[in-house]
Parts: structure tokens; sequence; C-alpha cells
């Protein structure tokens, strides 16, 4: 220990310096070599210690100080030790590698328990405002983990997948752990907006739920490969490094590039499977088809292409390695493009681009003046659009290019908040017959609940985890939707905060109420008329638009059975395998109730768009939806009357037909002949 002294006489010390220390395993001890040395001394890190030697932070605290100002003997009782892991270390957790610096994102933990200070969904790292505790008012929820501890999953009863499955996927199988995940990610932000997590700051929703589903088995295509990944289609979006990671199509939760042993005739080397090029680096990303893309190492950088460190010359190892083995062996290498989102540019989406090899490799020098390597990859032809879908409808939203077929700029003639235009690319159709545009439902006559509402008592904006709320009471005592306006669970009924109530107007329980949220476009189909699609990107849990028409009577309805288009009867039989709510011992909970997805509305509901009616009237039915419906009730005059809103089940991508099930009625009459072309299609609808 000679050379290392304590702290100074002074009462402040620099606690930044136990951050230059190497890691343990990676020092080697060495000892002096008698007799020209002096004499080894070990001593116990609290003392007591010889002349001459003096104790090291953190070991020695200013206040351990004698008269004279030097380190006294007396160490006392010894703080705490504090776990390796609380540090942020990168670590191997659930079989994802976690790397340090590479190309396109910042450092982050696989470490469910990191204090990451990310708000959910959102791109930064600002620590989160604390609400003032109400302990008053929180419920007692049934399974819920007491205020100020940790939440520990329950896996014990969870039946993780079948070892095959978890190997290679299919479709069905990346949906499924698709809505798991996000299921997961929404409940543990539910709870961390309603101060019901074990500390104030953010916790990485969507890192606890990888390290979740990892742990129980819920993942596929775990076997590395090149090429594509089974179930994982060219234009899917993530809104998270993580479900990258549970659906096998790039293991690192950080690092750019991802490779894999590959063993040759005489030799073992590594070749590049995917990367992600999301503006970490000085990448060329603007073509559509072609990628100049940056090799990894060579600094560190904030996420945002800006150098925070110390620039240095990038190494021919690891990623860098891998791709110029595959540049010469050709392989085909998956490419995710890192994009910001177009309704919230603070949020950056993965969009899996497809299959590409690398055409060319070269040295470049960086503007800081260091050497980087750089790959040029070509698409290959021949694959369905996904990032050039995205660059089109940048193009339509800043008017620089005219959509082809356009027939109406806006068929709402400006009754929502965003346009909705109508186009025809395929035939000369103009458009669909007349009806008359109508934002919410018409009730014609009382269908009210039958009971007096005059909605919350808040005076301000209604807060996640306040029980004074009498909206959030009626929802269980849970908020619905995240801080975003996410939806968080399917309910028997969803109650929002109505006109009647003193809230302000912008209250995030209103999701509903307050219009369209994504640009969306009514098309003409192939095959089965009109449909309903977005320009944007629409998040898992995102409110689309609600079901407008005219209310009827049942009696009315059944006079004419022949009557079935633009119909929504809330009696139709539904799928009933149709889960999307979290499983509450994957949260640490045990309680059921959310496990009941099964609506209860007290009468018939049955609406007519026919005549009139919103965009809502153009969505087509689908065996395999990617949109389902919701009761939600709100108030209108002090009368509480219910809506049919819509929202999406899983991520959808930009120009995606949007579909949701009809059902099926017990008239075969009203049965029609289903042209959906899913593989689980049931032949008939309606």
């Amino acid at each position: 220990m000679e050379g290392v002294s304590g702290p100074s006489s002074q009462s402040s010390f620099d606690k930044s310096r136990v951050l230059d220390v190497k890691p343990l395993r990676t020092l080697v001890p060495v000892f002096p070599n008698p007799p020209q040395a002096p004499p080894f001394v070990c001593s116990s890190p609290f003392g007591p210690f010889p002349s001459g030697f003096t104790p090291f932070y953190p070991f020695s605290m200013a206040g351990n100080q004698t008269e004279d100002g030097q380190p006294g003997g007396d160490f006392g009782t010894p703080a705490a030790a504090v776990p390796l892991r609380s540090y942020g270390t990168p670590q191997m957790r659930g079989g994802v590698h976690v790397s340090g610096a590479s190309n396109g994102d910042t450092w982050s933990s696989m470490d469910g328990s990191a204090d990451v200070n990310f708000r959910d969904g959102a791109t930064g790292s600002k620590k989160r405002t604390t609400r003032q505790a109400r302990a008053s008012q929180k419920k007692a929820r049934k399974g819920a983990a007491p205020s100020g501890e940790i939440r520990v999953p329950d896996l014990k009863n969870i039946v993780a997948l079948p070892q095959a499955q978890r190997e290679d996927g299919n479709r069905e199988l990346v949906n499924f752990i698709m809505i798991q995940f996000d299921a997961v990610r929404r409940r543990l932000s539910q709870l961390e907006d309603s101060n019901e997590a074990s500390t104030g700051l953010i916790k990485r929703a969507d890192l606890k739920a990888g390290k979740t589903l990892m742990t129980v088995g819920f993942r596929t295509n775990s076997r590395k490969r090149l090429g594509a990944v089974p179930g994982v289609e060219i234009g899917d979006i993530f809104y998270f490094r993580m479900e990258m990671c549970v659906l096998g199509l790039h293991a690192p939760s950080m690092g750019g590039i991802d490779y894999m042993i590959v063993k040759s005739e005489s030799d073992e080397e590594p070749l590049a499977v995917s990367i992600v090029s999301s503006g970490g680096y000085d990448d060329n990303a603007d073509d559509q088809d072609v990628l100049i893309y940056t090799g990894q190492g060579g600094g560190n950088y904030n996420g945002k292409g800006k150098q925070t460190g110390e620039a240095s010359d990038q190494k021919l190892e690891r990623g860098n390695l891998a791709l110029e083995r595959s540049a010469r062996r050709q392989n085909h290498i998956r490419v995710i493009r890192g994009i910001r989102d177009l309704v919230n540019p603070a949020i950056k989406i993965y969009v899996y681009d497809g299959l590409y090899s690398i055409q060319d490799s070269w040295i470049d020098k960086a503007k800081s003046g260091v050497s980087t390597f750089k790959y040029k990859l070509i698409r290959l032809p021949g694959q369905p659009s996904a990032y050039a879908i995205w660059q089109s409808v940048l193009k339509w939203k800043e008017g620089l290019s005219s959509r082809a077929g356009l027939i109406l700029p806006d068929l709402t003639s400006g009754a929502e908040n965003l346009p909705v235009s109508l186009v025809n690319d395929l035939d000369d159709e103009k458009g669909p017959s007349y009806f008359t545009y109508l934002r919410a439902m018409k009730y014609t006559k009382s269908h009210n609940l039958g009971e007096s509402s005059y909605g919350c008592s808040c005076n301000s904006a209604c807060a996640a985890g306040d029980l004074n709320c009498s909206c959030i009471r009626k929802n269980g005592g849970d908020f619905p939707y995240t801080s975003n306006g996410v939806l968080v669970s399917r309910k028997p009924l969803l109650y929002e905060c109505g006109p009647s109530c003193p809230c302000f107007a912008n209250c995030k329980n209103k999701v509903s109420q307050s219009g369209l949220k994504v640009r969306l476009e009514v098309f003409k189909t192939r095959g089965r008329g009109w449909g309903l699609r977005s320009w944007d990107p629409i998040r898992s849990g995102t409110f689309i638009c609600e079901y407008a028409g005219e209310v009827i009577d049942k009696e009315t309805y059944d006079r004419d059975e022949s009557e079935n288009a633009y119909i929504l009867d809330t009696c139709r039989a539904s799928d009933k395998s149709f889960k999307w709510n979290c499983n509450p011992p994957l949260v640490g909970e045990t309680a059921v109730g959310d496990l009941n997805e099964d609506y209860d509305i007290p009468f018939p509901l049955i609406i007519n768009a026919k005549d009139s009616g919103n965009v809502s009237r153009f969505m087509n039915h689908s065996c395999s939806p990617n949109v389902f419906w919701q009761p939600v009730v709100y108030d209108h005059n002090g009368e509480s009357y219910i809506h049919i809103a819509f929202y999406a089940i899983r991520h959808i991508p930009p120009m995606t037909e949007l579909t949701f099930d009809y059902g099926l009625s017990q008239s075969e009459n009203r049965r029609k002949r289903c042209f959906c072309g899913v593989p689980n299609c049931k032949g008939y609808f309606g």
C-alpha cells in the first residue's frame, strides 16, 4: 500500500476518484522483493495501521481525524457495503449481451433494478419529479408490494415456452411475445406513475420487462443465425431495443453490431448478423437502398452523434472485425434503422429494413481526426419496402411531393383535428358512397347507464395514484393510461373524466375525447372495398379513433337481418383466446382482477355508421387484427354514456391497414365470407 495516501485534512474530498479504480479482476498483486524493498505490511482496511501507513477512501472519512488533523486510528463501524452491480457495469443478463460503447446508442444497463432515469418511451436522462406522497390515499391492492418494497416477479408457476419455440419462432409466436413484453412494460410504467414503485426514480420498465421475459423463457429465435429471423417481417417496428432482444432480431441491448462465430475449414471467424444504425455515429443513412455504416469504438458518444470523450482510432476487433469478414464472405446482414418518431421527435423507433450485403469497406478520417472504419451496405433487391415508406410519408407531410391517387386531402372537411386523406391508386373509383361525418356517437334516445355522474373533484389535472379522484376509483384505483397516454389494460368498462369534470381539458384521463392522434388515410384495397391506414407509426395501446354512428335498439336491428354493413354489435361473439393484459405474477402481483378482459356492457349496444359516422366505418375485419375496441364511459350533462374506442393491439408500422375483429352473430343470415387472408382465418365474420 506504499504510495497510497489518505484523504486531505480538509472536510471535502473527491468521491469521483473511486470511478477511476479498475475492476479488481484486472489487477495483479505485486509484492516487494526482499531484502532491498521495505517489509510488506498487510492490515485490516479499518485499522489499526502501523506508523507511516494511512488508510484510503472509502475506508477513511473526514470525520475520523485526530486533533492535529491526521487520520485517526478509531474508524468505528464500517458503512454498509455497496454491491458492485450498483455501479452499473455492463453485464450478461438472461443471455442478452450488453457491450460497451458501440454504434448507435448510449450506455444502458441490463440490470432490471438499475436506476436509469428514462421516462416511459422517451430518449433522455432526466430525473423524475417525485410527487408528494399521499400514503392515506394509496389503495391496498391485493398482492401488491407494500410501499417502499421491491416487487419481485413470482415466476414459479409460469410455464416457459418449449425449447423448440425458444430457438425458432414464427409470426404467431413473435406477436405473442411482443404482446407479453409490452403488457409487462405498461403495467410497470403504471406502477411507477402511481408512486407505487420502490423509489422516486424511473426504473426503465422496458429493461425490467425484457429481463423478466428472458428469465421465464418467453423469448424466441435464441439460436443465432445469418439472414432472416423466422416470424419477424420486414417493416416491423420496435420502440425499445429489448423488444429486438427477446425476438432474436438483434441480441445486444445497446451495441450496434451483433455477430456470431462461424467455423471454417481451417479456423473460426466472426461474421456480422445484424447492425443498428440510429445516429450515434457518423453514418450516411439517407439513401433508402444504400447505407454507409461507421464501425464501433473510437470514443464515447451521447446517442446524438456527438462525441463526449477522448477520441481514438477504431480497432479492427469485435464487431468491426466481423463486418470485415462478412465483406469477404458476402453473407446477408440484417439492418435495423433508428428513426425519430414522426409524431413525437423525442422518441426513437427502430425499423427492420431487411437484408443487406457489404459492397465495400475503407478507413476514413472523422471530423475529430481519428481513423474510423466505413462499410457500404447495399439492400438486397425484391424485398418489401420499409425505410422507403417512412421517407415517402415525410415528403407527403412536408408537401415536397404529391400523394399518388389523391382524391381528397381531407374527407372530414375539417371536422377532425388532423386531416384524413382519401386515396385510390388502384382504379378509377372516385370515392365511397355519401355519408354524413360525425365525430362521436349519436344517441337518438336514452341509452345511459342509469346512474348520475358529476365527474371528479380534481381542480387541475388528475394524477396517477390520487384516490381522491372519483374517476380513478371507478377504474379500481388504477390510472388507466401511462404518462404518455398509452392504455395499460383492457377493462370491463373504462372510465374517463368527462366534460362535467373540473379537471383540465388536457387531463391525461381524457385520451379518447381529444381527437385523432395519428394521421389517417382512407384508401382503396384489393378486393375488400375501402380501408383505413395511418401515415404515422402507432404504438401498442395508442388510442386511434372512436366508432361514431347512430345508436339503434335491438328491435330495429332485428327487423332487417340483411342490414349488416357498417354495423358494430357489442353482442357478437369474439375471440375469447385473445389476451392483452399483463399476467400479474410477472410484475410481482397476485391479483386476478386484471386477467378479466370480458366487457361488462349493461345493455346491447348496436351502432350503425352506414349513413353517418367517422373514419372508423372504413376499418375492415380481420381474423388476426391489429386493433381492438374498448367500451369507454364518461359523462354528458350529468349522465354517463358508453363510447366505443379503438386501440392498437401491437406496434403498427406506417401505411399498414388497420383492422379489428367484427365478431360472429348468432344469426347465420348475417354472416359474410371473410377475405382477410390470414393463416387462421375463420372463413366468416359478422
